[in-house]
């Protein structure tokens, strides 16, 4: 099955568009997973003249597709509790403002639904990112937490997100959501709430990155077989674990990434321990057939070195499917 392989430009926004697509093309991607961030795209020009018409063509320059763009930062902004310093790092001024926290969602909120009329426009269909949540504070469950605020959590999603993918469903894309520690839904059980808590709207489904199940200990091959239905998009890293002597920890300590007493680092795709053979022969399985996008990160490498070589360990996967079953030869 040959998919399309693009860049994440997230972890790239300290370069122009023009300069992340030059890189990319001479590596041989099909195309960018283009983040609105930096000056890669802004969803608050998307009825600008010409400025649509501007980012295509030069992607187009390039050689390069479009079947995503991302707004992660922004998104994180919705639900967040508390808002504080670290959104203003993430956000844009504009959606910043004057700092009051409920002003800062709102306005997240409104950049949201500008992101997915960006995308209609752009002619994509699906948008990657978080969501934020009020209940990420609470994963320690000490001191203890009633039911109840866990439950106003979920509903709290339910309330700022629902007029959000209205907007989605108008414009006829879909939101992609990374499952991801410090969102909404951050494993397999808060997946399940989260589809619940918004009446399981196909205007909501899930980016699938393995990289952040690793560490958790979940089996990222049976959350793709267990939300087929929902899988909207692929992006990949890789994680290396590094839990022995005793000492290192999950939850990493506080430590910096690269650091050699954190239990595990995210790492080059290829590098790490994700099954991707497994992984790969799963996506097939449930019919996958969208972009797989490099999300490049890994404290240990450069970049420039990183990024084609994921693409080339990555493409190993893009087999064709077999056109008979192997056992066909002794059938009557």
């Amino acid at each position: 099955m040959t998919r399309p392989y693009t860049l994440f430009t997230g972890q790239w926004a300290d370069l122009t568009l023009e300069e992340v697509a030059g890189l990319a093309a001479g590596w041989g991607y099909d195309g960018l997973e283009v983040a609105v961030s930096g000056e890669h795209l802004d969803a608050w020009r998307v009825d600008e003249d010409g400025y649509v018409e501007e980012r295509l063509a030069l992607l187009e320059r390039h050689g390069l597709r479009l079947w995503a763009i991302s707004n992660h930062l922004t998104g994180q902004a919705v639900c967040d509790a508390p808002i504080d310093d670290r959104h203003r790092a993430i956000v844009r001024e504009r959606v910043w403002g004057d700092g009051d926290a409920e002003g800062v969602r709102q306005r997240a909120a409104e950049e949201m639904k500008l992101t997915a009329r960006l995308a209609q426009r752009l002619g994509v269909a699906t948008v990657v990112g978080f969501t934020g949540s009020s209940t990420w504070p609470y994963v320690a469950m000490f001191p203890p937490v009633p039911a109840s605020t866990i439950e106003a959590g979920y509903q709290d999603f339910a309330d700022r997100w629902n007029p959000i993918l209205d907007v989605f469903d108008e414009c006829g894309v879909r939101f992609a959501h990374e499952v991801h520690p410090s969102e909404i839904a951050y494993d397999y059980w808060t997946t399940r709430r989260a589809l619940d808590a918004i009446g399981n709207r196909p205007a909501f489904g899930l980016n699938w990155d393995p990289s952040h199940m690793m560490w958790q200990g979940l089996d990222p091959v049976a959350f793709l077989t267990d939300f087929a239905d929902r899988i909207y998009h692929v992006d990949c890293k890789d994680t290396r674990m590094r839990m022995g002597g005793g000492r290192n920890g999950i939850l990493s300590s506080h430590l910096p990434w690269g650091d050699p007493h954190r239990g595990w680092d995210f790492v080059s795709a290829g590098r790490g321990d994700v099954p991707w053979e497994d992984c790969f022969r799963a996506l097939s399985a449930i019919g996958y057939d969208g972009p797989i996008s490099v999300e490049w990160e890994d404290a240990g490498m450069d970049r420039l070195h990183g990024a084609p070589e994921a693409l080339e360990f990555l493409r190993r996967f893009d087999y064709p499917p077999p056109s008979a079953a192997f056992d066909a030869a002794f059938s009557q």
